[in-house]
């Protein structure tokens, strides 16, 4: 659905989604202070804030792919999946670290990433209501 949309959508909609999510992750880091333990907040800012660094190192990936010609969509898939592989498992290392160390703060850190992935779907959604794509 996103290739549809005009090419000037998408570093707005990236733009869009890091400033939401930075203002959701504020009130959620508020929020588990006074709910949760303090570790559990920072563990929510740590959270979003990798999601954030994800989200620029796989834009900086996909600007620096090589597009030689007629390249297959799979060559591509390629250039880009290996890196974005090496990310995940860093960060599910780093998770799964955080959880046996001190359990709020990796379920902190996992209440970031999915905020973060609440906020991008919602901004997605939006983009694709007002340009009549739903």
């Amino acid at each position: 659905m996103l290739e549809n949309l005009p090419a000037n959508t998408l570093p707005r909609l990236l733009r869009r989604t890091t400033l939401s999510a930075i203002a959701v992750g504020v009130v959620a880091f508020f929020v588990a202070i006074f709910v949760a333990p303090p570790l559990a907040a920072l563990g929510v800012a740590l959270g979003v804030g990798l999601a954030i660094l994800n989200l620029r190192f796989l834009d900086s990936q996909a600007a620096n792919v090589e597009l030689r010609g007629e390249q297959s969509t799979k060559a591509v898939r390629r250039q880009i999946g290996g890196k974005t592989t090496l990310r995940l498992a860093g960060v599910t290392v780093l998770i799964l670290g955080a959880v046996f160390l001190n359990a709020p703060l990796g379920i902190g850190i996992v209440s970031g990433l999915v905020l973060y992935q609440i906020v991008f779907v919602m901004n997605v959604l939006r983009v694709m209501a007002n340009q009549g794509g739903m």
